[in-house]
């Protein structure tokens, strides 16, 4: 029972950042990669194969949880909250593996692996969850908040999202700890 374990979102100006835990499932799932190696039609079937075959926990840390603790203990915080989902549905990893450099600290053993996203298919398939779900958050988000073109660049600090900031300020889905925000907009 070795779960994988991965976040999408570090990197971005706005929105949450999603962490997933997966167990395969017993035969596996063919064709799993680093969800940025795949095109966004490969990893939608990817997904919907991962959720319906193998044991998955999704968590989430909010914008407001990145600005108060800091981007790196929000992602363990999602971490741990996406392993606890998965304990919750009654599946406890006997091990963890966690792509990166770091591991939170957890009751779970766990080991950090660098690149682990295009090594150990359960991390691929952590990855693919955890973009897949930030990926919708973002999309509904650009409905909410027009004009920052999140259904395109998903929160991350393309031309188009900085013009927009620049034009219209941040929303609340801005973090206003990330220095491209704090700086134009805040006394912090």
């Amino acid at each position: 029972m070795i779960a994988g374990v991965d976040e999408a979102g570090r990197g971005p100006l706005a929105g949450p950042v999603v962490a997933a835990a997966v167990i395969l499932c017993e035969d596996g799932i063919e064709g799993l990669d680093d969800s940025k190696k795949l095109s966004a039609k490969r990893r939608g079937a990817l997904e919907a194969l991962i959720m319906a075959r193998c044991h998955v926990g999704i968590g989430i840390a909010s914008v407001e949880e990145i600005d108060q603790i800091n981007i790196l203990q929000a992602t363990f915080l999602a971490m741990t909250r996406a392993v606890e989902a998965l304990c919750s549905s009654g599946q406890e990893p006997a091990h963890i593996l966690v792509d990166g450099n770091h591991v939170p600290r957890w009751r779970w053993p766990a080991k950090a692996v660098i690149g682990g996203d295009a090594i150990h298919p359960c991390i691929s398939a952590a990855s693919i969850i955890a973009k897949e779900h930030r990926d919708r958050i973002m999309i509904a988000a650009d409905a909410d908040y027009p004009g920052y073109g999140w259904a395109s660049n998903k929160g991350y600090g393309s031309a188009t999202h900085m013009a927009a900031l620049r034009a219209l300020g941040p929303s609340p889905l801005h973090r206003r700890s990330f220095a491209p925000v704090a700086q134009h907009f805040f006394d912090l």
